[in-house]
């Protein structure tokens, strides 16, 4: 292991589509090896992928993918294997918040305003601002003022840090913004709420094609539902049409995620052991 490699910010992986084997695969990861100690051989890791549907040429292809990445670590601990890479931790930690607390704002929450004036000579740095700060649902006002939920103000500040954009850019924490229009034909300016209302319904559908296996379904849930959290701003009631969703949607993946939790682990020791 270089000296780098486990200190380099591990980000929230945006191209994994949902139901990939890497997709999936990171999904395991994340939910299960720290509960384990952070280390799983070679040969456990290919076998519950397995138990996903994933063929094991398969598997050692996305497990290259999740190393590449900075997920995972090579690691011999008396046999061939993995271990989760540290600098993950953070990453890890602030999608756990994100996938199973996710939170809504109310009509008395906060908002951080994200102005930003980048040059042309780090236009590569301006394109990734966008990406990240769309990446953790916020909303564009106009190319270089974007709006999110207050408390979403750290990874604001953290998504700046990595990229070395601190400098051209200022937050403000603001109140109820005062547009033109109705609150929700704003929010409608600035987020792209019908596509996030379809994610929701896609969602929602989806739940009747997860499999019977408590284990495979629990990983699929988690799979299925993790982009949500982070595109879904969490808009107050003021801002979403009376018929919205995103509740729904919640309620689901809480009840089935509690259902399916403890079977899963189950599976997952009775594995391992």
């Amino acid at each position: 292991m270089t000296p780098d490699s486990a200190t380099t910010p591990v980000l929230d992986d945006i191209d994994a589509r949902p139901g990939s084997t890497a997709s999936l695969l990171r999904t395991f990861v994340g939910v299960f090896l720290r509960p384990l100690g952070g280390w799983i051989s070679a040969a456990d890791l290919v076998a519950l992928a397995g138990d996903l549907g994933i063929e094991a040429a398969q598997a050692r292809t996305g497990v290259a993918r999740l190393k590449q990445k900075g997920l995972l670590l090579a690691a011999r601990e008396g046999q061939i294997g993995y271990r989760l890479n540290p600098a993950a931790t953070g990453m890890l930690e602030r999608g756990d918040r994100r996938i199973f607390e996710m939170r809504e704002m109310t009509d008395a929450d906060t908002w951080c305003l994200v102005s930003f004036s980048i040059p042309e000579s780090a236009r590569s740095i301006r394109h990734q601002l966008r990406r990240r700060l769309q990446w953790i649902g916020a909303g564009v006002v106009s190319p270089a003022l974007w709006i999110c939920p207050g408390h979403l103000q750290d990874e604001v500040r953290q998504i700046l840090d990595e990229l070395g954009a601190r400098r051209w850019a200022t937050l403000f924490q603001a109140s109820a913004p005062i547009p033109a229009g109705t609150l929700i034909d704003a929010a409608a300016q600035w987020w792209d709420v019908e596509a996030l209302r379809a994610e929701h319904l896609a969602f929602q559908a989806s739940l009747a094609t997860l499999p019977d296996e408590p284990f495979a379904a629990y990983v699929q849930l988690i799979d299925r539902w993790r982009v949500l959290p982070y595109t879904d701003p969490g808009l107050p009631p003021s801002m979403l049409p009376a018929d919205w969703p995103g509740r729904r949607s919640f309620d689901e993946f809480a009840r089935r995620s509690a259902e399916l939790a403890a079977p899963a682990w189950a599976h997952v020791r009775s594995q391992l052991a």
